[in-house]
């Protein structure tokens, strides 16, 4: 075995972190007898030899040797080195980047050849996966199907060996694995995709196991997204019931484990704790290649989540959870039902379904109001106990979140499913909710603007540790909000002026400046006066919007204030400039300030702080217009929309400023939300903007979908954009009678 490992010059070869001389030892662990020392050698060929999906000329010098494992019968574990060869050689090139290099984490690159000469050479030695599809060991023979659909190189042998084999196989995964393998060879060859397509379609209506039906019938919408039935929703609701009333009731409960050596191990463990009490995990990942398939589909999508919402099994409900998440992210819709059945999954004994629940309504700001009374009833129903601990401290960030997205994981199967709510402990039984998913359900029922989260908040305020987001949704609450300010007081006044200042202070500021809790004056003054050396711009910059939120009733910061004109920062003498209006109302003043910091030759950044400072002040500006009009020819679009605002808000003249605004709404995406505020301030002068905001409001993608990726505030934003071309709409049509 690993004949010729030694002629190797594995020293003069590299990985991720350094020479490659400990390779041979990695290699020799894969064939190792002790479970321990194979995973620890899989996690270090993950961990470096194929760090993040790179390929080395290490990793080059690996294959030959995998395959070798691969083919002996005697190693244990092969199914997890047939993913790790899946893993080197799947990657696929297009013609440009074969001409170029990948960068790494060390800043070094990658030859992008690397990727070809790993795909040929496992190519080259594929037909030891042929044997695999019959191998004893079901993991191999889980494993073994996307590997050679993905790099044997004759489809057609592959396609035939993988039905056959589904006549044969019996084990449930391992007959959803060929299906999916089947539907890889049709994505990836054109010529085979008609028979495929139409195969599979004969399989979703002719097999006699509902979750090879669902397999099917996923894997064709996958290939063949146009040709989707119009009845795909009943069709998968009864194939999820059928799936549900012959699978069990499953074992239930959950497996506590210690802390595992390795990430591959903490990652196996997770998805097992996921999958714990489940009778049939894979329906998720079913359903997600559904979805995916379905892609705009957001009717049906929506229509396809209620029914899971609404089934027995809680499961079904979970899963609906997440791929609810992936929707709502990405697609617009009228979400009211769903997130109300949502709302009602808060009340579940599963402490990880409500946990999963109260993670999604988070997100969602003012299209959480249908989940109102759930949050409020969960709520009441789990006050904090004393002394109740916190995973979470004023100024960290939240644990990792459920926000429906992937666990990312080395091994091929491995980071398929949710995401597992690292730091949400759940505690106690059907009545209680951990510290975590109450935080959740306040975060969620104050961003969605109820009033009922006030007290809620007031009493998290008296806790040891507020979790930073609580702060930061007091924006929605409005006046009845006020009452929060005496206790947020005190808080910043136990704030020590150490280099965790900021951390701990803005959100603070930020909770007291959505409240007018200008009584807080004399702490935010200490804040503002004894800010020390780390991060002290940000600090002020925070302090002093606190204070202009604060308008006349903190005319005792005045000195400060002036003091602050003459800063060398751009956002702290700027956020002075919009303090002191706030507080005196005085143009003479703050103008020169601002003007200063509209020169073509500063940074972008410092000239929009200056336009938003000045758009603010409105009409008493006006002066201040000639030092504005410069920027609209700023190559930087930040600076010309920031400009075109502040110009419209003090001069009330759209001629300079529409055509501007226009142009860099098709320009920038990201900029369409301030964009849309101007344009609604604007009204009927801004006339010719209609089409473009009809546009928008007809667009059933969110303006900032990402693929892959989300942010807190991506649905409010996309929403928020949705409001102001409501609104835009409605003042020009006003203006038109």
């Amino acid at each position: 075995m690993l004949t010729g490992i030694e002629e190797v010059d594995w020293a003069s070869l590299g990985h991720a972190y350094g020479p490659a001389d400990d390779v041979p030892e990695l290699l020799r662990g894969l064939a190792s007898a002790d479970p321990a020392e194979r995973e620890a050698a899989l996690d270090g060929m993950y961990g470096a030899v194929h760090h993040q999906g790179d390929v080395y000329d290490s990793t080059l010098a690996c294959i030959p040797f995998l395959l070798e494992l691969v083919a002996d019968p005697g190693v244990r574990d092969r199914g997890c080195i047939v993913e790790l060869l899946t893993s080197i050689g799947g990657i696929e090139l297009d013609d440009e980047e074969e001409m170029t290099e990948h960068p790494c984490d060390d800043g070094d690159f990658i030859p992008a050849a690397n990727y070809a000469m790993a795909a040929a050479a496992i190519a080259a030695g594929s037909d030891v996966f042929l044997g695999l599809v019959a191998d004893p060991d079901p993991e191999v023979r889980l494993a073994a199907p996307c590997a050679l659909a993905s790099l044997h190189p004759e489809p057609s042998l592959v396609l035939t060996l993988l039905r056959e084999r589904l006549t044969v196989e019996r084990d449930t995964e391992v007959r959803l694995a060929l299906v999916a393998a089947v539907g890889q060879i049709a994505l990836r060859h054109a010529s085979l995709r008609t028979e495929t397509v139409d195969w599979l379609g004969w399989l979703a209506r002719a097999a006699q196991d509902p979750g090879l039906r669902l397999a099917a019938l996923a894997q064709q919408a996958r290939c063949a997204p146009g040709e989707i039935s119009d009845d795909v929703v009943p069709w998968v609701t009864a194939l999820l019931e059928e799936i549900r009333t012959t699978s069990g009731s499953g074992a239930g409960g959950e497996t506590l484990r210690g802390a595992a050596p390795t990430f591959i191990g903490q990652v196996r463990e997770l998805l097992e704790e996921h999958a714990a009490g489940r009778p049939a995990p894979w329906t998720e990942e079913l359903l997600r290649t559904l979805h995916a398939a379905l892609d705009d589909r957001v009717d049906d999508r929506i229509a396809l989540i209620l029914a899971q919402l609404r089934s027995p099994d809680r499961w079904q409900r979970s899963d609906a959870i997440w791929l609810c998440g992936g929707l709502i992210r990405v697609w617009r819709g009228r979400y009211e039902e769903v997130v109300r059945l949502v709302g009602d999954q808060l009340h579940d004994p599963e402490p990880r379904l409500r946990e999963a629940a109260a993670s999604f309504l988070e997100r969602l700001f003012e299209l959480g109001a249908p989940a109102a009374d759930a949050l409020a009833a969960r709520l009441a129903q789990s006050p904090p106990g004393p002394g109740e601990g916190s995973d979470i401290g004023l100024g960290d960030g939240p644990g990792i979140g459920l926000d429906g997205g992937p666990v990312g994981g080395p091994v091929g199967g491995i980071g398929a499913g949710p995401g597992t709510g690292l730091g949400t402990s759940p505690v106690g039984g059907p009545g209680a909710v951990g510290r975590s998913g109450r935080d959740g359900a306040l975060i969620a029922l104050a961003r969605a603007g109820d009033v009922r989260a006030v007290p809620l908040l007031a009493r998290a305020l008296e806790e040891d540790e507020v979790r930073r987001e609580l702060l930061y949704a007091t924006d929605g609450l409005g006046p009845a909000a006020a009452g929060l300010a005496p206790l947020l007081r005190r808080r910043l006044a136990r704030v020590g002026l150490d280099e965790r200042l900021y951390d701990r202070a803005a959100p603070l500021l930020h909770a007291l400046a959505a409240v007018r809790g200008a009584q807080a004056l004399p702490e935010v003054l200490r804040i503002l006066r004894g800010a020390p050396a780390n991060r002290r711009d940000r600090v002020r910059e925070a302090a002093l919007r606190t204070l202009a939120a604060f308008g006349p009733a903190a005319r005792e910061a005045v000195p400060d204030l002036r003091a602050l004109l003459a800063d060398g920062s751009a956002a702290v003498s700027t956020a002075a400039a919009g303090a002191l209006w706030a507080v005196e109302e005085d143009p003479a003043e703050v103008l020169p300030v601002l003007e200063r910091w509209l020169r073509p030759d500063l940074p972008g950044a410092d000239r929009c702080a200056a336009a938003r400072v000045l758009g603010g002040i409105g009409p008493s500006a006006v002066a201040a217009a000639p030092a504005l009009r410069p920027a609209l020819g700023s190559r930087d679009l930040w600076v010309r929309v920031r400009a075109a605002a502040a110009l419209w808000r003090v001069t009330g003249e759209t001629e300079e400023a529409l055509p501007v605004l226009l142009a860099a709404w098709e320009e920038d995406r990201h900029a369409r939300v301030d964009i849309a505020e101007c344009l609604a301030e604007m009204g009927p002068a801004a006339s010719e903007a209609q089409l473009v905001l009809l546009t928008e409001l007809t667009r059933r993608r969110r303006h900032n979908a990402r693929e892959g990726a989300s942010g807190t505030y991506d649905i409010h934003l996309d929403e928020k954009l949705l409001t102001l071309c409501r609104a835009a709409l409605a003042r020009m049509e006003r203006g038109a009678y």
